[in-house]
């Protein structure tokens, strides 16, 4: 089990990061889908502080409101983001043992 957040990420992201690594067995694969997501959640969280500090839109030299790039970004991490929990399979039950657990997927059937 990898314990350390990748680099580059917020303290607050590398810390969900390692929480989730610390509550679920993640094989390799999933460590980058979770690298992965919690990137998607930075890119997320820098747009809307652009976004709050210069608004939601420009205008441009023509005179015309435009939507800022941030928005469009802040969207796209967004959904990146919530594709790749989808990916990574965390729902679970409760656990019958004292053991992390499993994604689902990674489950036995019952």
């Amino acid at each position: 089990m990898q314990s350390n957040a990748p680099d580059g990420l917020s303290e607050p992201t590398a810390a969900w990061w390692r929480q989730i690594n610390r509550e679920f067995v993640l094989e390799p694969h999933h460590l980058k889908l979770l690298t992965l997501a919690a990137q998607a959640l930075d890119r997320v969280y820098e747009a809307r502080e652009i976004l709050a500090r210069d608004g939601l839109t420009y205008t441009d030299r023509f005179g015309s409101p435009k939507a800022r790039p941030e928005a469009a970004i802040e969207r796209d991490a967004r959904l990146a983001f919530a594709r790749l929990l989808r990916e990574l399979d965390l729902d679970c039950t409760a656990p019958d043992t004292a053991r992390p657990p499993a994604i689902r997927s990674n489950r036995s059937a019952d």
